[in-house]
């Protein structure tokens, strides 16, 4: 039995969907909360599986926050995203702060229940909008990244922290290649730091 929270501000929709998750032989809905901060507090109590989190809440968090908070203390806790919202932006940022899924709440009841067993077997459940609309974005960042592909492993390498040594030693290349991709990536970028150049590669989704 998987244990259930739903963090939802709009309590009709909290009892249904409870009810629905509690028909099933395999889920349990133990706490459902209004708002992110009062859902965090209680997480060591709740030790939960699966959280399911609207994008607007009640407090001063709203549901891509709360992700982020949740992922940073209790990464093992898999979280769907279910909101009204079919808005690039937030899909990825909230796919980028942890949560494994993202579905609209107009998905029928089957389809909530589908995406509760595929996230247990390690997927990421999303309505088939979003996740067209996440196929069609990953093709355009594809044509559009301007990167080598051994670039993209050094801007990628850059962004985890790693320092000009390391990356030499990651990638098995010399140090004097690390600095020659990134002269290369900087003048790409047109950029003159490391954090303007992750900045930059971020706000085109190519990182």
């Amino acid at each position: 039995m998987k244990k259930v929270i739903i963090i939802e501000d709009n309590m009709d929709i909290c009892l249904s969907y409870s009810m629905l998750i509690n028909k099933t032989s395999n889920y349990k809905v133990i706490n459902t909360y209004q708002s992110g901060e009062t859902a965090i507090l209680n997480l060591s109590t709740d030790a939960p599986d699966i959280a399911l989190v609207d994008i607007n809440l009640q407090g001063n968090m709203n549901g891509i926050e709360v992700t982020k908070q949740i992922k940073i203390t209790f990464p093992k806790i898999e979280i769907v995203i279910i909101t009204i919202y079919e808005n690039s932006n937030l899909v990825f940022e909230s796919l980028s702060k942890g949560a494994s899924g993202y579905l609209i709440k107009n998905s029928n009841k089957n389809e909530i229940i589908e995406a509760l067993d595929l996230i247990i077997k390690g997927g990421s459940p999303m309505s088939p909008s979003i996740a067209r609309m996440v196929v069609e974005s990953f093709k355009k960042n594809i044509i559009n990244n301007p990167f080598s592909e051994k670039e993209n492993l050094v801007l990628d390498a850059l962004v985890n922290g790693k320092s000009y040594k390391s990356i030499a030693v990651y990638l098995e290349i010399s140090l004097d290649t690390v600095r020659y991709h990134i002269k290369n990536i900087y003048l790409k970028l047109q950029v003159k730091t490391k954090e303007e150049a992750i900045s930059k590669a971020k706000t085109n989704n190519w990182i």
